[in-house]
């Protein structure tokens, strides 16, 4: 005997309350606060100076570790960890690169960081909540100063190197702490340990006082949310990028000995080095890049190592090459130009250990004392997406990882 239509139609009615009911609302969700610290190399937690974010990590949630994205650079690993996709997914492939139809790009050209074509070949976690009416708020993140896809965070600031962390830490409590629009996704950018770590190298006295400058920066915001009523109801989520390997003196190559510039246009320096061979010149080009040297290796970018994911993108050059850890390559005249000291690089290979990232959590969603193996850093983007209880977009990571870290 059939269900009568009336009760069937209350039992459906009940169904759909109860789903409605039950399943978690974007408006619950406490608010994330994503901080990165350029060029923190994991191991510095242990370095005894950096006693604020220590406490966070011994308190909270420590990995071992954060494997990056190749190439191992800033650009493309902090889309990386708002995106979920790898380098070669996402499109930002270098801090300096090439694009068949827009031409050259660099970092440090703020008009072009700007330009969301850049961007555009994937939705960063502050698009993708914006959608969704959840708010955000950018400091700094490299990308959040394009309308990438149309859409920008409800607030955000053109990247400023001038402007005192200290005052960056303000800003962003400031707009967590606003009752209306409520802000539930905010990241902040320190680029002072990447700059310390280049011109003095990661073992250097130098090294140490800036730690210490960063972590009295973590306890000011920690401060701030406190004094603001906001002390343990925001998931703090603090990772970087790279980590930093140290580079002796003399550790160079320069870009003119790897191939004629006759036969190859150099796209890329550093430690990812890409070429362009010329018209014509393609044959020669391979002959003098392809294969093992002294201080490097060179690939077609099709048959670069499977392991690194990397390749297919129309903006990675036609040839690649990887320095090894604790070489540089940089053109002749920029090399005159070292210091005699030893400094600091990363965009090494991402299995180094010079190279592991931070990650450490704290905030009512992670279990305190929580602690995690080295795992990809894919896997901050979906991370991101379940705190904030929206749906994430295609991603290459997995938020599984983090299963005995979430209460």
């Amino acid at each position: 005997m059939g269900i009568p239509f009336r009760a069937l139609i209350g039992l459906l009615l009940c169904t759909t309350l109860a789903a409605c009911t039950s399943a978690p609302r974007t408006g619950d969700a406490p608010p994330v606060l994503l901080v990165s610290i350029d060029g923190f190399r994991a191991d510095y937690l242990d370095r005894g100076v950096t006693p604020n974010l220590s406490r966070i990590a011994n308190e909270g949630v420590r990995a071992d570790g954060m494997r990056p994205s190749y190439p191992v650079l800033t650009f493309p690993n902090h889309y990386t960890l708002v995106t979920g996709l790898r380098p070669d997914r996402h499109g930002v492939v270098h801090n300096t690169m090439r694009d068949p139809e827009l031409g050259p790009f660099k970092s440090s050209d703020e008009a072009q960081a700007g330009d969301a074509r850049w961007w555009n070949g994937a939705e960063p976690i502050w698009v993708t909540a914006e959608k969704r009416g959840v708010h955000s708020a950018t400091m700094f993140w490299p990308g959040s100063q394009a309308a990438i896809h149309g859409v920008r965070p409800t607030h955000w600031r053109p990247y400023d190197a001038s402007m005192a962390n200290d005052a960056r830490v303000d800003q962003v409590v400031e707009w967590l702490a606003q009752p209306a629009p409520r802000i539930r996704l905010a990241t902040l950018y320190f680029e002072l340990l990447d700059k310390t770590g280049h011109d003095h190298g990661p073992d250097s006295p130098e090294m140490q006082q800036s730690l210490a400058q960063i972590d009295a920066s973590i306890g000011r915001l920690l401060d701030d949310l406190r004094a603001n009523g906001l002390a343990g109801r925001v998931n703090l989520v603090i990772v970087s990028d790279h980590g930093m390997a140290q580079v002796p003196p003399g550790h160079v190559v320069a870009i003119e000995d790897m191939v004629d510039p006759r036969d190859a246009e150099n796209i890329s320096t550093g430690q990812n080095v890409g070429f362009a061979p010329k018209r014509g010149h393609g044959q020669a080009a391979e002959r003098r890049l392809l294969g093992r040297h002294a201080h490097y290796e060179c690939w077609r970018k099709s048959e670069l190592p499977p392991r690194w994911k990397f390749g297919t993108h129309p903006r990675v050059p036609a040839i690649v090459c990887q320095m090894d850890e604790g070489w540089d390559a940089i053109a002749r005249a920029s090399v005159a130009q070292r210091p005699p000291h030893a400094r600091g690089s990363h965009g090494y290979d991402p299995d180094a250990a010079s190279m592991r990232a931070l990650f450490i959590a704290q905030g009512p969603a992670f279990v305190p004392g929580a602690r995690l193996p080295v795992f990809d850093n894919v896997d901050v983007y979906p991370l991101l997406a379940r705190l904030l209880r929206i749906a994430p977009r295609d991603n290459d990571g997995s938020a599984e990882v983090f299963t005995p870290a979430l209460r």
